[in-house]
This record gives C-alpha cells, sequence and structure tokens, in this order.
C-alpha cells in the first residue's frame, strides 16, 4: 500500500513539473511576444516641412496586409479647432518599410494648431483593401518633439534597417486577366469560356474564324510557378479543380492547394485563376 502512494505521489509530482513547465514556457512566449513582436512606429526626418517620413514594422508573416494609407487625427480639447484629421494613400507595401508622404499644407497647420501642446495625436498605419489597421497614441509635445529631433531619413533608415530593396508595389502578385461566362448553352446550363471545356474547343483551336485566330496569336509560352494560393471569398464553384485538379482541391466551403501540387504548368493555373468568377485565385511566378 504505501509503495503504491509512493508511487502515486511521484507520478503527481511529475505530471505537476509538467504543467508548471508548460505554463512557465507560455509566459515566456508571451513576454518575447510582448517585447518584440508587437508593431512599431519610428519618426523620420522630413526632407521639407510640409511632408512626415516614418518606418513602420509589423509581423507581415503573422498578420499579411498591404499597407497603403497614413491617418493623422488630433484631438485638441483645449484650443481650436478641436479636432483635425486627415489622411493619405501610397502604393502598397507587404512587409516593413520606411515611407515620406507629402501632406502639403495641411501638416504644416497640424503641428501650429493652437493647444497642440495640451493635445493628443493619433498616427494611424492602414491597409485599405485587408481591412487592417495599427494606431499609435502621442502626446502633442512628444509627437512634435520626435518629429522635430528625428535623424535618419528614409533612405538612410532603410540602408540601416536592411530595407535597401523595399519598395511600393500596387500588385506584388500576377493578377490574371478577367475571364468571362458565356451565355446559357443548351442543355448543360451557363458555362465558363476557356480552353480545356469541351464545349469551346473547337474555338480555341482555330475554328472560329478571326476571333479564335486572334487567340491562337496571343498564345502564351509557359512558365513556372513558385507559389499559388487562395484568397478568402472562394464560392466553391468547381472550376479550379475541373481544369487542374492536381494542384486545387475544392472542398465543402473553400478551395485547397494540395500538399506537393505541381507548379511547373503556369499557364494551367494561370487558366484556373482567370475561371475563378470571384478572382480568388493568386499565384506568383518563378524569377
Amino acid at each position: 500500500m504505501s509503495t503504491t502512494m509512493i508511487a502515486m505521489g511521484a507520478a503527481g509530482a511529475i505530471v505537476g513539473g509538467l504543467v508548471a513547465g508548460l505554463g512557465a514556457l507560455n509566459f515566456l512566449i508571451g513576454a518575447v511576444e510582448t517585447l518584440f513582436g508587437k508593431p512599431k512606429f519610428i519618426f523620420l526626418r522630413s526632407t521639407k516641412e510640409t511632408s512626415f517620413a516614418f518606418a513602420f514594422h509589423w509581423n507581415s508573416a503573422k498578420e499579411p496586409a498591404k499597407m497603403n494609407r497614413v491617418r493623422l487625427k488630433l484631438f485638441n480639447p483645449f484650443g481650436k479647432p478641436t479636432v483635425v484629421e486627415f489622411s493619405k494613400d501610397f502604393d502598397s507595401f507587404d512587409e516593413s518599410f520606411a515611407y515620406e508622404v507629402d501632406f502639403g499644407q495641411a501638416f504644416k497647420n497640424f503641428t501650429d494648431t493652437e493647444g497642440f501642446n495640451k493635445s493628443t495625436v493619433e498616427v494611424e498605419i492602414s491597409s485599405e483593401k485587408d481591412g487592417v489597421n495599427f494606431q499609435f497614441e502621442f502626446k502633442g509635445p512628444v509627437f512634435k518633439d520626435n518629429f522635430l529631433k528625428a535623424k535618419d531619413y528614409v533612405e538612410g533608415y532603410k540602408k540601416k534597417s536592411g530595407m535597401e530593396d523595399s519598395s511600393p508595389s500596387k500588385s506584388p502578385i500576377n493578377i490574371p486577366l478577367r475571364s468571362f461566362i458565356a451565355d446559357t448553352v443548351p442543355g448543360k446550363g451557363a458555362q465558363v469560356a476557356i480552353p480545356t471545356n469541351p464545349v469551346f474547343a473547337a474555338y480555341f483551336q482555330g475554328d472560329a474564324g478571326e476571333a479564335s485566330a486572334g487567340a491562337s496569336a496571343g498564345a502564351q509560352e509557359n512558365f513556372a510557378v513558385s507559389k499559388v494560393w487562395i484568397e478568402p471569398g472562394c464560392i466553391v464553384c468547381n472550376a479550379c479543380e475541373d481544369i487542374y485538379p492536381e494542384v486545387f482541391d475544392v472542398q465543402a466551403d473553400t478551395c485547397l492547394i494540395r500538399p506537393g501540387a505541381p507548379l511547373d504548368d503556369g499557364l494551367k493555373i494561370q487558366e484556373a485563376a482567370e475561371a475563378c468568377p470571384v478572382e480568388v485565385i493568386k499565384f506568383t511566378k518563378v524569377g
């Protein structure tokens, strides 16, 4: 009996130690995330008094988004006007970046607002497309002090922080051309007009007169794809899987890319992307 109790006690101690160890590990991970994983906003030196330069770092792998807007808002209860707000869009960045935005005279008026030193300034960096935004709040004097004492210009900061190749892009991925849906085909319903659809095989093989001749003239050389993915919004129409079942796997509520899918037939992947009525199939070419 005593041996059993000792064994049970030892087992309990081991389990308790494991639980405590896991708890400590989770706490440590949380602490690291808090210290190093938070988005970071940095004031940079502007080249003129009407512009606002800054750097923004965030975990783009954890929270992918194309940042394309900066907004400044002044809460000024002790001065006039009491609220000032303006924003400006720029070409999107999908990872940490440094940028200078020229707000024009509005920015100079902003920093010269009566009561600015008793106000609060909110800086928001956001992605209009992805609905993601990050906000940073500063007391008026702190904002102005950081703005006036910033030392690094945008280009210098890029080099210092390893952002030399960071540049805005309106679309860092290859967005296929829109396809079209043909009118209802007798006995088959609405059909997608693509080369792999037997209903339209003759059209794309040169038996449709001048139109098919134009299509043949625009034939593309095949290419390899480095990555293909599905963005939110799939309507599970099965068009992509019908075209390239080795790559696309349509589920009950979305589509998945099959593990180990072949990515050497870029034209076929592009065809599937063009056939997608909601344009959620995205890919990048090799090179």
